[in-house]
């Protein structure tokens, strides 16, 4: 079953002002493990990769219901991605939800989609 669903969009030249200006803002959205990764990309990738990672964050606030705060702060969410490249969002190390991340010259957007989790014997009784 859907629970929750958030999407946001955040101008690239905003997050580049911002980024430029000191290190305050990619240590306040970014958890350790993606500073690590923005560390090793080129100046234009660690715009796209920072606008990315706080769309995402932005809409995983909207999608639990919380927006970002004290119950849901920038440093528990983050986005891993798979062997392939596959993006996945967590909250505070667990897994939560299904993510699309999307970038053009000038904007950055994320979309989350949030599931409850199936407990087995949940639909013992349903029948297709």
């Amino acid at each position: 079953m859907i629970t929750g669903i958030g999407l946001d969009i955040v101008e690239l030249g905003r997050v580049r002002r911002l980024d430029s200006k000191s290190a305050k803002f990619r240590q306040r959205v970014l958890t350790d493990n993606e500073l690590a990764e923005y560390e090793l990309l080129s100046a234009n990738r660690k715009t796209e990769f920072l606008a990315g990672r706080f769309a995402a964050k932005e809409a995983f606030g909207k999608a639990k219901g919380t927006g970002i705060g004290k119950v849901c702060a920038f440093k528990d969410i983050e986005i891993r991605k798979d062997l392939n490249g596959k993006p996945s969002v967590y909250f505070q190390d667990e897994e939560e939800g299904l993510i699309s991340i999307t970038h053009t010259k000038e904007y950055a957007a994320a979309q989350i989609l949030l599931q409850s989790k199936i407990q087995a014997g949940e639909n013992d009784g349903d029948q297709l």
